[in-house]
């Protein structure tokens, strides 16, 4: 009997009442049904005081979801597709991306369009896009204290105000640069249409295996965005007498002291995206975030009498 998983946004009433109408529905059809929600792949914020407060990344796989389980439907806006990634990433589970949300970058397919999606996949009627995510780790004196799986980007910068920092990037086995901005971002390809596009970077088409680094608000003319080989890890030292703050996909973190490193290399799992058509990169760049509209030819000017 075939094993299917529902991962959804609980703070959204619709996607909590598509989960349960969804689960009924499969469970019909003589599928075996787990439901989770997103929560358990938002990780919060650790505190400096605590030393190892990490939730191990291979700890947030929900109660039933294993290698076994044929894929996973997530409905909910990007924010939940990112946290679903780190709860099934580890164990290889492919996911259908259902937009219940605004933007819905990440997804597949809307709500309204979901008993076409259910048709195609008790088809096998899809196809499988891996894409590369990130290991993000904090030491605090060779100890880990922290980690994440991350689909989109890492950010270093302080808080509560933004205002110049110093950081010390060693990019595998180069030689160390120092950068003077408001943060740094380290990206992926998928990130690279989110906050690092925002902070100058350039678009990289899901697959290329590249990683970005992109300064924020650099305090240089010759601090620009540098693309370098996913095969390359990243380690970056804040120089800075007080500490900073580590966000990675935007919705989990942790405190970063002077005396903390943070590594950030390509993780040995993979976001796996269930596609029901062959991912058109350019048609999603044009729908989402209007790029490469055709030209508008400006009015003819009038003479006013």
């Amino acid at each position: 009997m075939p094993t299917i998983g529902i991962i959804y946004n609980d703070i959204k009433p619709v996607a909590c009442r598509v989960a349960e109408e969804l689960r009924d529905k499969l469970v019909g059809h003589g599928w075996t049904v787990h439901l989770a929600t997103s929560i358990g792949g938002i990780l919060g914020y650790s505190k400096p005081n605590r030393p190892v407060c990490h939730t191990p990344i291979t700890s947030l796989t929900p109660p039933g979801f294993s290698e076994e389980m044929e894929l996973a439907i997530v409905l909910g806006g990007d924010g939940t597709v990112l946290a679903a990634f780190r709860q099934v990433a580890p164990h290889g589970i492919p996911l259908l991306t259902v937009n219940t949300g605004h933007m819905g970058f990440l997804t597949e397919t809307y709500v309204n369009h979901l008993s076409v999606a259910i048709e195609a996949i008790a088809t096998k009627d899809y196809e499988i896009e891996e894409r590369l995510m990130l290991t993000v780790q904090m030491y605090q004196q060779d100890v880990l204290s922290w980690e994440a799986l991350c689909l989109n980007e890492m950010v270093l910068h302080r808080e509560p105000l933004t205002s110049m920092c110093h950081f010390e990037v060693e990019i595998g086995r180069h030689a160390p640069v120092d950068i003077a901005a408001d943060g740094v971002i380290i990206s992926t390809p998928t990130g690279s249409t989110a906050y690092a596009l925002s902070a100058g970077g350039p678009v990289i088409t899901p697959g290329v295996p590249v990683l970005q680094l992109v300064p924020i608000c650099p305090h240089s003319l010759a601090s620009r965005a540098l693309v370098f080989s996913d095969q390359e890890s990243v380690t970056i030292y804040a120089a800075n007498p007080d500490r900073l703050v580590m966000v990675v996909d935007g919705n989990a973190g942790c405190y970063v002291c002077p005396e903390d490193r943070v590594r950030v290399q390509r993780s040995p799992y993979s976001a796996r995206f269930v596609r029901l058509r062959s991912p058109e990169f350019f048609h999603i760049l044009r729908e989402k975030l209007g790029w490469g509209l055709p030209h508008v030819a400006k009015p003819t000017s009038v003479e006013l009498p």
